[in-house]
């Protein structure tokens, strides 16, 4: 390819002074957080540590906002949750070694969430590089190996001039459907080097768009507009791809009942005529699936949670659109379309006929009922009552986040998200801990609302420190910690499996008076008073911390 020469910029006398004459006291730090404001990054996540120093000295010539966590771990969780609110990648700023290899379960969360996180980690010096046992502080062998089973790419950078390229490619990549965490790996020499290049100007790394094929499409369509009983269910792509709008179009358009994946809650109205709601872990549910003739299943690999265990055998024909090729007919036969949820169902909605289906609504209402009957024969009034308070308390708009614990399996089924992508849990990879941090993420996206975290006394343990770091950014955070003594799902399902339970008991601390202690107002309170406790809560300014002492049972599964 040549270039004209009458191409060229053209460079004011100043303009080419700054470009040859940087500022001094520059050095790979700046290059990194310049790579990342030309991007269009706002704010970064992280902790420092030794081999990471000359990030974190770039960050104070730097515009973008630092939120510093206490433990890698919930710096990536607070990453996560940042990516998911916004859709935009969220850096995260990690060191060597130690601090590299704590983040790696929140990592593993943000993949199997599809959740853009950029983690840009340090390593020791390059002379140190290449496997040898040269004994530098926080020396892997191979520090990429640790990370690569988990992320979509990892990019190295030796030379200072590999910088602005390797960040540009991680942004493109994890913001590729499906999006997810990518690694970037510097060494601490490269990072604190003096650099006399150019600073970073506006880059470009527009991720790839994936469409559906045409052929595919006018299959699908077909398909749907002739079936006699079509259904519906909708994962996680399409809160991602925020294709809400389109998902409601063409259920109505071909009178398609719809049933979330916990992964898809708010995708579709609850209350909606059509709606089966998300009691995905109910035989009822499973039957009426098996029962369709076609089936279409959007943004999800219909897993172990969105296949109640496995033991859903759909019957039909299925059609798959799924932005992770891996995922497409990975545990069903299906016509499987390749292509971002949105685009592929923009493309549906215009293809398919109208299709009326009188009959459809009422089918919905007759499963509907006979969950509810199923319920409430286990006289599980309690924890449907907890349920209640929580969504009463709760304003429409505020997102929340739910950690491992049993209230948080009940909300899978049986609370009502209202809005797109307002309720987030850790079920992709299932870790503890989650629920603190990502709410701190979750805040720091938008302060301007109130964001609630769901955990147990367990999965609290995990991420108490970061109350530490919700007062010192006065974020509007409320952290309902429902507390039980113990692993409460693990007391249940060992009890249930073994006939009585073992490691599950926990000593606690006074969570009120701990939380205080880090001057973070907090209350005991009851189910009767917890709505109004958590109302307050949640409208007072800054962070609160709401404990619930109750011991809340799980409903019966159907898969077993």
């Amino acid at each position: 390819m040549s270039h004209d020469h009458d191409d060229r910029p053209q460079l004011t006398a100043a303009q080419a002074a700054a470009v040859l004459n940087p500022p001094a006291g520059r050095n790979g730090g700046d290059l990194v957080v310049e790579s990342l404001q030309g991007l269009g990054a706002t704010t970064v996540f992280g902790l420092p540590g030794q081999h990471a120093l000359g990030m974190f000295d770039a960050l104070r010539r730097s515009s973008l906002s630092y939120v510093g966590l206490r433990v890698e771990n919930n710096a990536g969780f607070a990453a996560d949750a940042y990516g998911r609110i916004t859709g935009e990648v969220a850096p995260l700023l990690l060191s060597t070694g130690p601090g590299a290899l704590t983040s790696l379960a929140a990592l593993q969360e943000a993949a199997a969430a599809s959740a853009p996180v950029l983690a840009i980690s340090s390593q020791i010096p390059t002379a140190g590089l290449g496997g040898g046992r040269h004994g530098y502080l926080h020396e892997l062998r191979d520090q990429q190996a640790s990370v690569r089973d988990i992320v979509k790419s990892v990019h190295t950078v030796r030379t200072a001039s590999q910088i602005p390229s390797a960040v540009a490619a991680a942004w493109e990549s994890a913001l590729t459907a499906p999006h997810g965490p990518v690694w970037v790996e510097i060494p601490q020499d490269v990072l604190l080097a003096e650099t006399t290049l150019p600073v970073v100007s506006a880059m470009d790394a527009t991720p790839r768009e994936l469409y559906p094929r045409p052929e595919l499409t006018i299959a699908a369509a077909y398909l749907l507009s002739n079936a006699e009983r079509p259904v519906i269910i909708a994962g996680g792509g399409v809160v991602r791809s925020d294709a809400s709008g389109k998902l409601l179009a063409l259920a109505e358009k071909i009178d398609a009942p719809v049933v979330t994946t916990f992964g898809g809650k708010g995708a579709f109205p609850w209350e909606h005529p059509l709606s089966l709601r998300s009691w995905l872990e109910d035989r009822h549910t499973t039957d009426f699936l098996e029962d369709a003739d076609v089936l279409l299943v959007v943004g999800s690999g219909l897993g172990e949670l969105s296949s109640n265990y496995h033991t859903f055998r759909p019957r039909g024909r299925m059609i798959q659109i799924e932005a992770d090729a891996g995922k497409l007919e990975s545990n069903h036969p299906a016509l499987g379309i390749h292509s971002d949820a949105r685009e592929a169902l923009a493309d549906l909605l215009e293809a398919v006929e109208r299709r009326e289906d009188a009959g459809a609504a009422e089918r919905v209402r007759t499963v509907l009922e006979k969950v509810r009957v199923r319920i409430e024969a286990q006289e599980l009034t309690l924890e449907q009552q907890v349920l209640a308070a929580v969504r009463e308390a709760l304003p429409d708009a505020a997102p929340s986040f739910w950690d491992m614990t049993i209230l948080a399996y009940w909300a899978w089924s049986a609370f009502d998200a209202r809005r797109p992508n307002t309720m987030h849990s850790a079920q992709g990879a299932g870790g503890l801990g989650y629920a603190f941090p990502a709410a701190v993420g979750a805040a720091a996206a938008d302060p301007t609302k109130p964001v609630l975290a769901v955990s147990g006394d367990g999965g609290a343990m995990y991420s108490i420190a970061e109350l530490a770091t919700a007062r010192q950014y006065d974020l509007p955070l409320t952290w309902l910690i429902v507390d039980d003594g113990g692993y409460g799902i693990l007391r249940e399902y060992m009890t249930g499996a073994f006939g009585e339970a073992t490691a599950t008991e926990l000593s606690r601390p006074d969570f009120v008076a701990l939380a205080e202690s880090f001057g973070v107002p907090a209350v005991r309170t009851t189910p009767e008073s917890l709505a109004a406790d958590l109302g307050k809560a949640l409208t007072a300014p800054g962070p609160s911390v709401v404990v619930l002492p109750a011991l809340l049972r799980m409903f019966e599964p159907t898969h077993l």
